[in-house]
């Protein structure tokens, strides 16, 4: 089954909604039972000398109500001038018409949210026992209801809207953290991006411009020795270092654009693509034989034959250039499970002590590149070899994984 989706969350405009929301609440609110004050006061006094009077004060209470949104939300002097005006204007009202008190309730609001946390409750509570006051004075004998409910109520509004703030606080605290987190997580992101493409670029130019533009040295070195004894045989070393550098130039535009190897792509499998790789290389005292064994049950993934077709080049690259080998064997056996390619030459071999323990080894950059490779891949490589007994590398990948059968060189 299924996980049942959550409730999306919340972002700082979210926050910002629910703020806004809450204090065109408190603004109508004000307003409402600053009208219906009025209207009450102008129903039970009809033709009192103070009617002008109270009138006058709410139309003024009203306008700097209305002002304050213009002054901003920080604590300016001028935000608190005119708190202190709108509080002294409602309480001359609630002096003359003790009905207006309860205007008292956005008051607490207004105050909350304009004055430091001491101060703001400081006025909750002066504002509190005017309207107790007040409504005392409305009932005429000290009722108990009338007494205590002034305060119940001051204390629920300041303990809601404090309660509010902080989980508003620690809402923007979080958003705050995932956005940052957010942040950091693509930069690494692209940082991981980054290795990765410079990696590739390293593998794939250690294989074949690396090894090519090594190749052409030795042929150009060989045919400036031989020039004026055998000319033909130099002129045929040349020829040859220009093929190789024609086929390293189809290779680096090729890798550059993360496409199939040439040898793959001209031969169409991997087989065929590793014979043509051994033809080459059988030149100046190296003969390289090609053995396969078994077919797989499907067609290899496009990321397995690219890199095994890699490594059989590198490896053939360290047998001509340092082995001192005069045969080499590449065989390709493909089982149930798994497909392995191994490459043996009789050279001179070399100490795997120092290979195994992950320090590299006298054949360069090859085999950290061979074992990062197939890494990706879910395979490995294995090396084993001993001064004067040549050397034998077998590379192995399971067949039928999620990373063997992914696309991509």
């Amino acid at each position: 089954m299924r996980p049942e989706a959550g409730p999306p969350p919340r972002t700082a405009r979210d926050a910002g909604d629910d703020t806004r929301a809450l204090t065109l609440v408190m603004h109508t609110a004000f307003f409402v039972l600053l009208g219906a004050s009025l209207a009450r006061y102008l129903s039970r006094h009809p033709g009192d000398p103070l009617t002008p009077l109270v009138v006058t004060l709410s139309v003024l209470l009203a306008a700097l109500y209305v002002l304050g949104p213009a002054l901003g939300a920080r604590l300016t002097l001028r935000r608190v001038t005119w708190l202190g005006a709108v509080v002294a204007a409602w309480a001359v009202l609630v002096v003359l018409a003790p009905s207006f008190a309860w205007c008292a309730v956005p008051l607490f609001y207004t105050g909350l949210r304009t004055l430091p946390l001491r101060a703001a409750v400081t006025l909750v509570c002066l504002l509190t026992a005017l309207t107790a006051a007040a409504q005392l004075k409305l009932a005429g004998w000290p009722d108990p209801n009338v007494l205590l409910a002034p305060p119940a109520v001051a204390a629920v509004a300041t303990t809601v809207f404090l309660t509010m703030e902080r989980q508003a606080a620690r809402q923007r605290a979080l958003i705050d953290d995932l956005v940052r987190t957010r942040r950091e997580l693509a930069a690494t992101e692209r940082r991981e991006g980054t290795l990765a493409e410079r990696e590739r670029l390293a593998r794939e130019i250690h294989d074949t411009l690396a090894q090519g533009l090594s190749s052409q040295r030795m042929l150009l070195q060989a045919a400036d020795r031989l020039w004026d004894g055998a000319p033909d045989t130099a002129r045929g070393h040349v020829r040859t270092a220009a093929a190789i550098a024609e086929s390293n130039l189809a290779e680096a535009r090729r890798f550059v654009h993360d496409l199939t190897p040439a040898d793959l792509a001209e031969a169409g499998g991997l087989p065929e693509a590793l014979r043509a790789v051994a033809d080459r290389e059988s030149r100046a005292g190296l003969t390289v034989r090609l053995h396969t064994e078994g077919t797989p049950g499907a067609p290899l993934a496009p990321a397995v034959e690219a890199a095994l077709l890699r490594i059989a080049q590198g490896a053939l690259a360290n047998v001509r250039e340092h082995a001192r080998a005069t045969t080499a064997a590449v065989t390709l056996t493909c089982l149930d499970d798994q497909i392995v390619l191994d490459v043996a030459d009789d050279g001179i071999g070399f100490d795997t002590t120092a290979e195994r323990a992950g320090r590299g080894s006298p054949r360069g950059h090859g085999l950290p590149a061979s074992r990062a490779r197939l890494r990706q891949l879910g395979g490995t490589l294995t090396v084993e070899s001993a001064p004067g007994e040549g050397t034998v590398v077998s590379a192995s990948v399971p067949l039928f994984t999620d990373a063997a059968e992914g696309r991509g060189t």
